[in-house]
């Protein structure tokens, strides 16, 4: 079995108001084996980089390498726009390496709740994927139901969005509102999903240059 573990700690600034979270990335930036374009922070990956989007939207003309330089860059990013990144699974075992969610066992999760906690500026929690097995917001109704809680249904179309009650932490019997929005997956896998969807149908018919990518730019604009 490969032990596939999270490379990077969460990334999370002090004004932080949102957080991405999603599961792992590839099993080579465990084990250090990068490639060319690929970027030693989270989201990386050149061919599951949610990085090319960001940058498609925000035009921040970033790099794509293995430069400290483009991790840099990211990290400024997140800062400026207070954003923070706590992927929710902190390892896993795997007898097929690969990135696959539903390949996943013996999976280790981290207390997203206890981030929310220490950073209590932190208002919405963007899933990079839905609630398919093995996905992050999959993983995170199993922590709210450990700790008594459950999302509650605000949206139902994609990207669907919830809510739920956060206890307050110093017991003065408020309770904070957290958002969640699940974004369709940045990886290719989720292609064919996008082609199914009524409204990217509709805009492809409108305009047959319209694709996956630029569905995706629509969609991660209102939030990143």
């Amino acid at each position: 079995m490969f032990l596939h573990k999270h490379p990077y700690p969460p990334f999370i600034p002090k004004n932080a108001d949102r957080l991405i979270i999603g599961t792992l990335p590839p099993p080579r930036f465990t084990t250090g084996e990068l490639l060319e374009q690929d970027v030693d922070f989270c989201y990386g990956s050149y061919y599951n980089s949610l990085w090319l989007y960001i940058d498609a939207i925000h035009q921040l003309n970033l790099r794509f390498d293995n430069s400290v330089e483009a991790v840099n860059q990211r990290k400024a990013y997140l800062k400026t726009h207070r954003i923070g990144v706590c992927d929710i699974v902190a390892s896993a075992e795997r007898s097929k390496i690969d990135a696959s969610d539903l390949g996943m066992t013996a999976v280790k999760l981290r207390d997203v709740i206890g981030y929310l906690k220490q950073y209590p500026k932190v208002k919405t929690l963007l899933f990079i994927g839905g609630n398919s097995k093995n996905g992050p917001e999959y993983f995170f109704r199993r922590q709210l139901k450990a700790y008594g809680l459950k999302l509650e249904v605000i949206e139902k179309e994609t990207p669907r969005i919830h809510q739920f009650k956060l206890p307050d932490v110093l017991d003065s019997g408020q309770e904070r509102v957290i958002k969640t929005v699940s974004l369709t997956s940045s990886s290719g896998a989720a292609n064919i999903s996008i082609s199914r969807n009524p409204l990217y149908q509709q805009l492809k018919a409108k305009k047959p240059k319209f694709n996956t990518f630029d569905f995706r730019v629509l969609q991660y604009r209102e939030y990143l």
